[in-house]
């Protein structure tokens, strides 16, 4: 990752937390597709708006702190990610809406996308209503009132999340339309142009 001029966050950003969730069992495979890659790692500029993003949150709440759950991911465990979707029985036309087809890559292989929540001033995440990598509408922003009508999400999961998309969105970062976790920080097609992918 250092190689290819990526950036390890926590050495970067003072006080920002990381569990990476693919280098635990703690993920939809559940089984640690990472290996020895156990720190999260994104491109310069990005690393600079979750920077910016980690300190407007620590100016809105004072005890909130971020915590990234993935980071730059090596195009490899993209492949390992598209195939556990099998044993999920996700349809092979709806498997590019949760994990991007490994052939084109997702914007996490180029370190220009991360997956994180906020932790409170003990460590512990804020009930957003689902836990990480949870597939279907109940993780979707673009289904949030909905959720809230049919009382499946309550307005504190909503707010919590609201906490989130505004100072990722305030530092640069575009809301994924189904998966509350995941920024962008650029369009796909320019981080390719601007960034090879991490094998």
């Amino acid at each position: 990752m250092i190689d290819q001029g990526l950036v390890d966050i926590q050495k970067a950003i003072p006080g920002i937390l990381v569990e990476l969730k693919y280098s635990i069992t703690d993920n939809f495979i559940g089984k640690d597709v990472y290996g020895d890659l156990n720190r999260a790692y994104l491109q310069p500029e990005m690393v600079k708006r979750l920077a910016n993003a980690s300190a407007l949150l620590k100016k809105s709440n004072p005890g909130y702190s971020l915590l990234v759950y993935d980071a730059a991911r090596p195009n490899s465990v993209q492949y390992d990610l598209w195939n556990a979707l099998d044993n999920l029985n996700i349809p092979a036309r709806s498997k590019t809406q949760y994990v991007a087809d490994p052939r084109i890559g997702s914007n996490h292989n180029f370190g220009c996308a991360i997956d994180l929540t906020i932790a409170d001033e003990k460590g512990t995440p804020l009930d957003m209503g689902t836990n990480f990598d949870f597939f279907g509408p109940l993780a979707y922003p673009r289904s949030e009132q909905e959720m809230l009508s049919k009382g499946k999400l309550s307005q504190k999961q909503i707010a919590n999340r609201q906490i989130l998309r505004k100072v990722m969105n305030q530092a640069g970062f575009k809301t994924n339309t189904t998966e509350w976790w995941h920024f962008d920080g650029m369009s796909k097609s320019e981080a390719r142009a601007r960034y090879g992918m991490i094998k």
